[in-house]
């Protein structure tokens, strides 16, 4: 597959990927193009032991998150599920509530093992099928389904605990 082929199968998944993890279209246009220029440069190293967009997911989640070590800044999801989730008629209280719900959130997946946390990802903000995800793994579309509902079940109890020890 010629490398511009590949850049126009892909480009649309990865940005949509990196516009989730960061909630910034500039950075995801920043972090998109680095993306496909390191894939460029490495392609040869590329064994196909996963589908290529994966290989290139992965590429630009890494460049993503080297950008947030140089920028230092956190990776912020906040904004993106603030604004789908809230109703802009919506209390302050409730705003404050609910960022606070995400922030948690954020902390509880990134203190998440793999494969929850990366399948919970992949499926979240890289809006893949669950069939998509097992083949990543090697595994059966079914496995990546329990897998996910496993890690929002984590996610789920642990913000629960969260709440009770705030009660206590």
């Amino acid at each position: 597959m010629e490398f511009e082929q590949i850049y126009s199968t892909y480009f649309e998944s990865v940005y949509r990927y990196i516009w989730k993890l960061s909630g910034d279209e500039h950075i995801a246009e920043e972090i998109t193009s680095e993306t496909f220029l390191k894939a460029m440069k490495s392609i040869e190293d590329f064994r196909g032991d996963c589908d290529m967009r994966v290989w290139i997911c992965q590429i630009a989640k890494n460049t993503y998150y080297s950008y947030m070590k140089k920028s230092h800044r956190m990776v912020s999801v906040d904004e993106i599920e603030i604004q789908s989730i809230t109703d802009s008629n919506a209390f302050i209280e409730e705003q404050i509530g609910i960022q606070e719900e995400i922030r948690q959130i954020r902390k509880i997946l990134h203190m998440m093992s793999d494969p929850y946390k990366e399948v919970f990802m992949w499926r979240v903000f890289g809006e893949m099928s669950f069939k998509e995800i097992g083949a990543l793994y090697g595994k059966t579309d079914n496995w990546a389904c329990v897998t996910y509902h496993r890690a929002r079940k984590m996610i789920q109890d642990r913000l629960e605990e969260n709440d009770d020890e705030k009660r206590v």
